[in-house]
């Protein structure tokens, strides 16, 4: 008997938002393709309904996960899809990250109705961000740019754009790829001009820790060069305190083993400069990657950033 034909049909649990049901729809479609019979259990989270406060005033990260932890906790669900950068680094007693899936462009896409970039917006032009990591390294390339608040889901953000709220946003591009919408992106920002969030682009699976079954189920969707990016890049985070919003990005790139970590935290006020940092290192163990992680961060703290402690 096959492990597929042994388990009961699977239920995700999953964000209602278009692109959270896309993301739980391309995990069933993997599980289904290995034999296994799966169900969508789509709820609304409380990062879902606060839409008029920034994340970083309301509870960070976490907002959009508690609520598919309790369907795990309680058995209405079986495993949790995440986008990974809404995942706080430290998970509750009783849940793990089971798998990390291949990643999809992790960079920011600038989006205007009017504007090719950021360089051809007019001076004191006003942009939409709900992220404090993009706030501060739009702040530093441009620091004439009026940056203004942006919640919603995906649609609801393009909407507010079209409606004139704004001369630009700044979405995650995998969000827009992966919805069809790459015809909305007017220009993609390298990771040298603007880095992105720590898991960026990547899908995490949530299960209850007791669950190895379902670790078992879930291995064949394990993309361990992405796994060993973004652990390199949570670490980067968690020891910058990134169970709260923290004004931080993170991004790692591995090469034949070698990874190299860029890291950068900026001041809210404006007031400290940004602090950048780059480390490389042999990486093939998730431990190794942490290790390098936790380095990095050590680093941003002896350069002047401030670690978070309002978790």
């Amino acid at each position: 008997m096959t492990l597929a034909t042994h388990l009961p049909p699977l239920v995700i649990a999953t964000r209602e938002s278009r692109l959270a049901l896309w993301q739980a729809e391309h995990v069933k479609a993997l599980l289904q393709a290995q034999g296994h019979q799966v169900q969508l259990l789509g709820m609304t989270t409380k990062g879902d309904q606060i839409l008029d406060r920034t994340l970083s005033k309301v509870g960070g990260k976490g907002l959009f996960v508690k609520e598919l932890e309790v369907a795990l906790e309680e058995g209405a669900a079986h495993i949790a899809v995440h986008s990974l950068k809404d995942v706080p680094m430290d998970m509750p007693d009783g849940f793990a990250l089971a798998c990390v899936m291949e990643r999809e462009d992790p960079r920011d896409a600038f989006v205007s109705p009017r504007y090719a970039d950021l360089d051809a917006l007019p001076q004191g032009a006003v942009v939409g961000t709900s992220s404090l990591r993009r706030q501060v390294l739009l702040q530093a390339l441009r620091p004439d740019l009026k940056i203004e608040p942006l919640r919603g889901n995906l649609d609801t953000r393009l909407r507010k754009l079209d409606e004139g709220q704004y001369d630009a946003i700044v979405l995650a591009a995998a969000g827009l790829k992966r919805l069809g919408m790459t015809d909305r992106i007017r220009s993609i920002f390298e990771p040298s001009a603007m880095l992105p969030a720590a898991g960026q682009g990547a899908l995490g699976i949530e299960i209850r820790t007791d669950r190895q079954d379902l670790a078992q189920a879930l291995a064949p969707l394990v993309h361990l060069p992405t796994w060993l990016r973004v652990a390199a890049e949570r670490a980067v985070s968690r020891g910058m305190g990134g169970s709260c919003s923290v004004p931080l990005a993170a991004h790692a790139v591995l090469d034949a083993g070698l990874m190299r970590l860029d890291a950068a935290w900026g001041d809210p006020e404006g007031i400290l400069p940004l602090v950048q940092v780059q480390q490389t290192a042999p990486v093939s163990t998730l431990e190794q990657a942490e290790a390098l992680g936790t380095d990095v961060a050590r680093r941003l703290q002896a350069g002047g950033a401030k670690v978070c402690t309002n978790a």
